[in-house]
């Protein structure tokens, strides 16, 4: 479990491919000193195992299911990743309840820039578009953010200068892609009205 608030941005180091699994090695800088193996971390919104590390390099290893169902397909070396320890019980509950499952992966269709924000445009499956709700959470890349408006086929996110600066979204240009994690609580709730 996690909550959504970026703890570091890591880079690409390594990425071999091997039948059925790809290993993202990632330096996880400060983050590194806190994981063991077998610990989860969000990267880029995405829960993935600590399979083995050396020093601030932390291999991950991902099966077919999360190279197919993610954005980290597309990473390359050097290319960097939001990441997030797993909540701790006890800790503060900064952002939302984020468990890592990502339920689509999204295309940025618009990016709108004013003074001091920036509004994405994400397109949204209509299958996922039941649980967005305006003023509601949505994880992106594992950013716990609110959802500003919903549309037909897409929803908006704003960023403050913070959020561009110490996340990935920042870097995000119009057709790249993200992670989206929809909240788990309007899952429960939508399942509970069936």
């Amino acid at each position: 479990m996690f909550t959504g608030i970026i703890e570091h941005i890591g880079a690409i180091k390594k990425i071999e491919a091997k039948k059925n699994l790809l290993v993202l090695g990632i330096d996880l800088g400060p983050l590194a000193k806190k994981v063991r193996l077998g610990d989860s971390v969000a990267v880029s919104g995405v829960c993935l195992t600590v399979s083995s590390k050396k020093a601030k390099l932390v291999n991950f290893e991902l099966m077919k299911e999360t190279i197919e169902k993610t954005s980290l397909r597309s990473l390359a070396v050097g290319d960097h990743v939001n990441l997030e320890l797993a909540l701790k019980a006890g800790s503060r509950l900064g952002g939302h309840f984020v468990t890592g499952h990502v339920d689509e992966v999204a295309l940025i269709k618009h990016i709108g820039k004013g003074k001091n924000w920036v509004a994405l445009r994400l397109g949204v499956s209509t299958a996922n578009r039941k649980y967005f709700v305006p003023k509601g959470s949505v994880t992106v890349d594992g950013i716990s953010l609110t959802v500003g408006k919903i549309g037909r086929g897409h929803i908006e996110v704003y960023l403050i200068p913070y959020t561009l600066n110490v996340t990935t979204l920042g870097l995000k240009k119009t057709g790249d892609c993200v992670n989206i994690e929809t909240d788990i609580l309007a899952k429960y709730l939508f399942r509970e009205a069936l």
